[in-house]
């Protein structure tokens, strides 16, 4: 199992609606990419997180999978607005974790 975490950081100029709308775009690809086995995102609600506000997590079966989700159209619509409306300096990390 392939696990993708992505840290991110809203603007602090994004309205409440644009974020809501871009939330529920990342949301709904777990039922829009057929290679999205599980997928999460929500926002930090502790100080651990550090400077970063929101967290997403998918799960695929192979790399390869994760590898089809990032070239998803689908996918790169709602990456055009996280770019929008989300600092670009963001933590992502892949990781096969059935090693």
């Amino acid at each position: 199992m392939i696990d993708h975490l992505v840290l991110f950081t809203v603007k602090e100029d994004a309205s409440a609606e644009d974020v809501q709308d871009m939330l529920e775009g990342l949301r709904a690809l777990r039922n829009k990419v057929p290679s999205v086995i599980d997928l999460s995102v929500g926002e930090n609600f502790s100080e651990r997180g550090g400077p970063f506000t929101h967290g997403l997590f998918a799960r695929f079966q192979t790399p390869d999978d994760l590898q089809a989700y990032l070239k998803h159209p689908e996918h790169r619509a709602a990456a055009d607005k996280l770019n929008t409306f989300a600092d670009p300096n963001r933590i992502v990390v892949d990781y096969d974790h059935g090693l």
